[in-house]
């Protein structure tokens, strides 16, 4: 390993802004030996200057049957650039990269623990891949993780010029440098002096922040099927060979599932309860054996063993589709909840999920395959409003799976209060959540558990600082826009404050704003949302009998371009109704407006701890 000068005092002080660590040196080169092999080699030095980068110490490499370990190498450097560590081989860990029930992968990984106790200290990686397809090339981030800057990061791409890569560039506007090297071709992505980013609440994807550069082939083989990924067709074509022939279903199986669609005279219907009796007899299982991590098992293989991954289960479900005669399509996604968003200008693989899409009239019914439980139709927050790619019989194509809007992602309360002259209450509240608030803090995941679990989620999630849980009551309402509804009886020890002959109570019974996001003056980055939803809370309020009020609040209206909140107090029958609606956006807004969201959320807090008066009689 080549040693530099890694005295800490030797970084620029500009770096050291904002900065848990500093990379000294990051070279990488991928270097295209043949349409099915290729060679990554990879030296990171970087100084971490305190136990927040600590991860930097650690270094973890996974490989497979097609990618190997031709070398590992670690060092340690104190402040003043010494060696005091060199890594052994005997201290890296070697062990399966997919451990317990539910995986089976001949993945494995290598990982290696650098740590030192005294900071600041530095690390020097350098390791070398070899892959044995082209499918995917490694993306190249400058830094890679906010409070982190840069001396000097390159990346060289080498290449045959009959294999030359496709290449995307983000964020960065200097140009690549091309040359050549050994009779190949060199194209050089390079960046130096690059400041540490300091995270901004509600940032945008990191994808719309650091500079990188992402890189494609035109033409490649993997195991023995080959393929080209200069457009979404080409490479949905590669994805049909590897599907094709794999939809065969046991004769038994077919003659069920056309038993099941003879009871109904919609598709909808139909493929409704062919989605159920897949559930019903399958599960989840990561598998990923060489290309297996791209093709899946054969529908007959699924059917028999009664497991299978993403990619399995999906065409699995398109088989039993296309034995009722209706057209199914299999669809590549980058699923989860802060997935970045699909690039439909560079083809390429961008995808690490299945699920299948069906035409339906006007419509597309959405089935996530892997899940025993997720209600028909419905994508959410793992899949939902974002793109994806459709293998389809006239070629690949870019679709778009459901979008949750604001009036969909509705929690509505219903809540009758019942207070008596100590401040107590008994308190009955109907709450539905519905569309991507059902899945809030995993209510979904609950909604068919044991009753001790679902006790301890009302109990952790019921924004009521202190109340006895006297019954509950869970139900799920399955359905393409999905809602959970908890009936909760609750006993309220001093809800109301007594003083003298008064009594004060804020009517916004479990749903206030308590913490708005600090303000800043010198916001760079956009303010990204989401999440668009609507709250509307109904809490009618019966008080004692010689009470009655002395001070009710005005009503309350606040308008933002990141939504709008409205509170009134209607007295009725003796009783005060309180509504509370808040209603807000999804969106990218500029950096300019943050300090209205600011000062939005500080409008919001005032108004939901607005108190209200009652006075005795007596």
């Amino acid at each position: 390993m080549a040693q530099g000068n890694f005295a800490v005092n030797n970084i620029n002080p500009e770096l050291l802004k904002d900065a848990n660590a500093v990379i000294r040196e990051d070279y990488s080169t991928f270097e295209i030996l043949n349409n099915d092999e290729a060679i990554y080699r990879v030296r990171l030095v970087v100084t971490i200057l305190n136990s927040n980068a600590k991860y930097q110490a650690q270094k973890v490499l996974g490989y497979s049957k097609n990618i190997k370990i031709n070398n590992f190498k670690g060092a340690t450097f104190d402040a003043n650039g010494k060696q005091i560590k060199r890594l052994k081989q005997t201290e890296i860990y070697d062990q399966s990269a997919y451990e317990g029930q539910g995986s089976y992968s001949d993945n494995r990984l290598k990982a290696a623990d650098l740590t030192h106790g005294s900071y600041p200290y530095t690390v020097e990686w350098e390791y070398e891949l070899k892959y044995n397809y082209l499918f995917i090339i490694p993306e190249f981030v400058i830094a890679g993780d906010y409070y982190t800057s840069a001396e000097i990061s390159k990346c060289d791409f080498i290449y045959p010029a009959e294999l030359k890569p496709r290449f995307k560039t983000y964020n960065f506007s200097e140009p690549l440098l091309n040359s050549s090297r050994d009779g190949k071709q060199v194209t050089t992505f390079e960046f130096k002096n690059f400041k540490a980013i300091k995270p901004e609440e509600y940032s945008p994807n990191p994808q719309y922040i650091f500079p990188h550069i992402s890189a494609a082939p035109e033409k490649f083989k993997f195991d023995k099927y080959e393929g080209e990924m200069h457009s979404w067709d080409s490479f949905g074509q590669w994805i049909a060979q590897l599907n094709a022939g794999k939809q065969d279903l046991p004769i038994k199986t077919i003659e069920e599932v056309k038993q099941i669609a003879a009871k109904y005279s919609t598709n909808e219907e139909k493929i409704k309860a062919i989605y159920e009796y897949m559930q019903s007899k399958t599960r989840y299982v990561s598998i990923q054996f060489g290309i297996g991590g791209f093709q899946p098992i054969d529908a007959f293989s699924v059917d028999q063993a009664g497991y299978g991954d993403c990619k399995a289960l999906s065409n699995y479900m398109v088989a039993m589709l296309k034995e009722v005669g209706i057209e199914a399509n299999y669809v590549l996604i980058e699923a989860g909840k802060n997935a970045g968003d699909l690039d439909e200008t560079f083809p390429s693989s961008q995808f690490n999920h299945a699920v299948v899409a069906v035409p339906n009239a006007k419509d597309t019914l959405w089935l996530e395959c892997t899940s025993q439980t997720n209600p028909f139709g419905y994508m959410g927050s793992f899949t939902g409003n974002r793109k994806a790619l459709a293998i389809t019989d006239e070629g690949a194509k870019i679709v778009y799976t459901p979008k949750y809007t604001e009036n969909e992602n509705l929690q509505n309360r219903i809540a009758e209060v019942k207070l008596d002259a100590n401040g107590n209450a008994i308190a009955q509240v109907k709450t539905i959540y519905q569309a991507q608030q059902y899945e809030n803090d995993n209510l979904n995941f609950i909604l068919n558990d044991q009753f001790d679990l679902q006790k301890k989620w009302i109990q952790e999630n019921t924004g009521i600082p202190s109340f006895n849980l006297v019954n509950f009551h869970v139900k799920e309402i399955k359905d393409k826009i999905p809602s959970a509804h908890v009936d909760l009886k609750l006993e309220l020890n001093k809800l109301a404050n007594v003083s003298g002959k008064r009594m004060f109570i804020t009517p916004n019974l479990m749903n206030r704003f308590s913490q708005a996001p600090a303000p800043s003056e010198n916001r760079t980055l956009p303010v990204n949302r989401r999440i668009g939803y609507t709250d509307i809370d109904t809490i009618r309020f019966q008080f004692p009998e010689a009470f009655y009020p002395e001070f009710i609040p005005k009503p309350t209206k606040i308008e933002s371009e990141f939504g709008v909140y409205e509170n009134s107090y209607l007295m009725d029958e003796g009783s005060l109704v309180y509504v509370r609606k808040l209603v807000m956006k999804k969106g990218v807004f500029p950096a300019s407006s943050y300090n209205n969201l600011v000062n939005f959320y500080k409008s919001i807090i005032k108004a939901d701890n607005t108190k209200l008066v009652l006075l005795t009689k007596t």
